[in-house]
Formats: C-alpha cells, sequence, structure tokens
C-alpha cells in the first residue's frame, strides 16, 4: 500500500470502504437500469395509465433529495414492518440492511433519471427502421430487442456514463444509514488517526480514481458501441 494511504495502520479500512461503494454503486446502476428501460418504455406507451405512471415516477422522484429518500425508506421502513408484523401479537424488531437499503434507494432514485436518459434515446431511433421491421413482418418484441434496444443502448451511453459518475458519489448518502463506505470509513478513522485532512483528502483521491477509471471506460464503450456507425 502506498505510504500516504497507510494512515498510520488504518489505511486498509479506506480501501474496504472503496470496495463496498463500488458494489452499493454497481448494484445500484443494475437497478437504475432496469427501471430506467420500463420507466422509458412505460413514459413512450400509448396507454395513458402506464405514461401517467411513468410521467409521475420520473417527475416525483427526481424532485425528492437523495437523502430524504434513505432515511425515509431506512426508517420509515423499519417502522412500518415493525407495525405490520406486529398485527399478529408480540413485541417484534425489525432491522433492515444497510446495504440493500441503500442500494435500492440510489436504484429507485437514480431510475428516475435514467427513465430521461431512455425516452430520449428511443425517440432518437429513425422511426423508418421501426417500419422496415414491422414491414419485413417482425413482431414488437423482435422489433424491441433487434432494432430499439440495440440502439438505444448506444445513444444512452453518453448520458448513463455520466449517471453513474453521478451514483457512484452518491453512495457517500449511505453513511447516514450506518453502512460503511468510503466516506463512513473516513470519518471513523480521522479520529484515531488525528489527521483528518490527510484522511479526506487520501478518501477524494480514491474517489478521484475510480471516477476517472469509469470515465475511460465510458470512453471505450463509446467507441464500441459507436464502430460501424458515421460520424458526423
Amino acid at each position: 500500500m502506498p505510504s500516504f494511504l497507510d494512515l498510520k495502520g488504518y489505511g486498509h479500512l479506506l480501501i474496504d470502504g472503496a470496495m463496498i461503494t463500488l458494489s452499493v454503486g454497481v448494484a445500484a446502476m443494475a437497478v437504475a437500469l432496469s427501471l430506467g428501460i420500463m420507466g422509458a418504455l412505460a413514459r413512450l406507451s400509448s396507454h395513458a395509465a402506464l405514461r401517467g405512471l411513468g410521467t409521475t415516477y420520473a417527475t416525483v422522484i427526481r424532485g425528492i433529495p437523495e437523502l430524504v429518500l434513505m432515511l425515509l425508506v431506512y426508517y420509515g421502513g423499519t417502522v412500518l414492518l415493525q407495525w405490520l408484523l406486529s398485527l399478529g401479537g408480540g413485541d417484534v424488531r425489525v432491522d433492515l440492511n444497510a446495504f440493500l437499503a441503500g442500494t435500492l434507494v440510489l436504484g429507485f432514485v437514480y431510475g428516475a433519471y435514467a427513465t430521461e436518459i431512455f425516452r430520449g434515446a428511443f425517440l432518437a431511433i429513425p422511426k423508418g427502421q421501426v417500419e422496415a421491421a414491422h414491414a419485413y413482418g417482425m413482431t414488437n418484441g423482435q422489433v424491441f430487442f433487434r432494432i430499439k434496444l440495440p440502439q438505444a443502448w448506444r445513444l444512452a451511453i453518453p448520458g448513463l456514463g455520466n449517471l453513474w459518475l453521478t451514483l457512484l458519489k452518491a453512495t457517500s448518502i449511505t453513511s447516514v444509514i450506518g453502512l460503511t463506505e468510503l466516506a463512513r470509513q473516513a470519518d471513523l478513522i480521522k479520529a484515531p488517526t488525528k489527521m483528518p485532512f490527510t484522511v479526506f483528502f487520501a478518501a477524494s483521491l480514491l474517489y478521484l480514481a475510480m471516477t476517472a477509471i469509469s470515465d475511460l471506460v465510458r470512453i471505450r464503450a463509446e467507441r464500441w458501441a459507436s464502430s460501424g456507425f458515421r460520424r458526423s
């Protein structure tokens, strides 16, 4: 381990925290992508009820701070579950898993942003291609998986890359529910090391390293997805 990350023997805790940060980020991004695709399809649906549901999800969730939702789900969810389980009688104690709660909340929140990214990507697909696919005899499912979804991924990569960078940094708010990710670990070891500036500076370097590597992966993914397409 580099000397500036040793931190009087506590540096490995920052590395452990960074691993948890990545784990939460990857899991939450998977949830966000799934919700984003479903939300975009709902917003573009011909059914008014689905359009309303998709629009409400994207609008309302983007208007509520992640921290508020995190506290609401973690503490409010605990109270709700304890109340429901206690209806059968007896004193029931419920402890929500911080990793699971943080992952679901972040995925749910950033799924609303992914909804708008995918909606724009689907709208950018030339309608002529879809019409030609139907004329060729493809079903709606075949058109979606063979024509729409592959091109939507390509068009959405820049926006999704930025979304991932934002989500990765937002994992720090899971520290409020006790998850020992990078920011939480830095806060815990600043006192025993008596080097708060150095500890948080080292944590910021780890965040920077993760985002820099992520950005390089995004650039490579864009180039790979755009191979064979004419660049204007």
